[in-house]
């Protein structure tokens, strides 16, 4: 148990209590008093004050209480202080534990009949009286001691509490931090990484069609300034509001990855099946934004498709090329296209699945459940 210090608890009244009663008592002459044992009667009394202030949380302190009280009964002529032994079990039973309270209690029970036995009292009736008020105090002593150290051990267990709580917000807070660190370097790498592929395909592809096709090299140059617009557009949205961008309509938007990847060898076409929920649109845009980028730069496909299926449990994304397929080992290849697909998909209970042998192609799958 821990002390509270400076503070006076229920015994300072009691103390209070007896001082007051002694006074009076020895100034009004009803028990005969000297100064010196109304000095120290005093003094006593206000050094256990002293103590209830400091705390007795400790062997020794309760070791000076006890002592302090037994002095001041000793010094007291009226009577009044005998009423502190029923501190001494409170205490012992607080700081020693329960069966050392109860041995306490029991002590001073004996102590008590068998010091009015051996001194007897004004009536046999007066004597049994004192006694059965005596033990019934005894008793509301213990029971006070028990309740004091169950509110003891609430207070300690809420504080452990307290601390742990608060070390389970540092942690959150770590973690939140890392996951939006995370969530915006998916961003820059989903949208202005996509953006900056495509200007990229088709700067090379006006520079392939300059000699051959004037058209269609002009046209190139012209997706590649709208993709620079776009990927403009992108980061100042994901600066002002840090989060990502939620098309109104998948179909609309996998149309728009679909004509800006496109090309006079590659033909891209998507397909939507179904009214997908809006709170996914965002993850299933970028999935397929990931794929077809992939499709388009690496895989050397002449046709891709990206179908997605929305049913009542589940959401299927499909992202299917007639490329080179898939290279053997794919844990050793650089980048972050893949790692950020999957967490993407991870932070909604999906999975993302990639098949593709050598020469037929790869098809890219991410489910959802519902």
């Amino acid at each position: 148990m821990v002390p509270v210090r400076g503070r006076l608890g229920p015994a300072a009244a009691l103390y209070g209590t007896v001082l007051a009663g002694g006074l009076y008592i020895a100034a009004a002459g009803l028990a005969p008093a000297t100064p010196w044992r109304t000095a120290a009667f005093v003094a006593g009394l206000l050094a256990l004050s002293a103590v209830e202030w400091l705390g007795r949380a400790t062997r020794w302190g309760l070791v000076l209480q006890v002592v302090l009280i037994h002095a001041v009964v000793a010094m007291d002529t009226s009577g009044l202080a005998r009423v502190l032994f029923l501190l001494v079990p409170f205490a012992v039973y607080r700081t020693l534990g329960r069966r050392a309270g109860y041995a306490a209690a029991l002590a001073y029970a004996v102590g008590v009949v068998s010091w009015t036995s051996a001194t007897g009292g004004s009536s046999d009736r007066e004597a049994f009286g004192d006694l059965i008020m005596f033990a019934v105090g005894l008793v509301f002593a213990v029971t006070l001691a028990a309740l004091a150290v169950k509110a003891d051990a609430d207070r300690d267990r809420a504080e452990r509490l307290l601390d742990e709580l608060a070390e389970s917000n540092r942690r959150i807070a770590a973690l939140a931090a890392a996951e939006e660190r995370n969530r915006v370097a998916r961003d820059i790498h989903d949208s202005l990484g996509h953006h900056l592929t495509a200007i990229a395909i088709q700067l090379e592809k006006a520079t392939a069609y300059r000699e051959r096709d004037a058209e269609v090299a002009a046209r190139a140059v012209t997706d590649a300034h709208g993709s620079a617009r776009a990927a403009l557009a992108e980061v100042r949205r994901s600066v002002a509001t840090l989060r990502a961008d939620v098309p109104s309509s998948l179909s609309a938007e996998l149309a728009v990855l679909a004509a800006r990847l496109g090309s006079p060898g590659t033909t891209v076409t998507s397909t939507v099946h179904g009214d997908c929920p809006p709170g996914l649109r965002a993850t299933l845009v970028r999935v397929a934004q990931e794929g077809l980028t992939n499709a388009v730069r690496h895989a050397g496909a002449r046709s891709v498709t990206v179908t997605v299926h929305c049913a009542a449990d589940a959401i299927a994304l499909t992202v299917r090329d007639d490329g080179t397929g898939l290279p053997g080992d794919l844990s050793d290849r650089p980048g972050y296209g893949l790692p950020g697909m999957r967490e993407r998909l991870a932070a909604v209970g999906g999975t993302l699945e990639l098949t593709g042998p050598p020469g037929l192609g790869t098809t890219l799958t991410a489910r959802v459940p519902l």
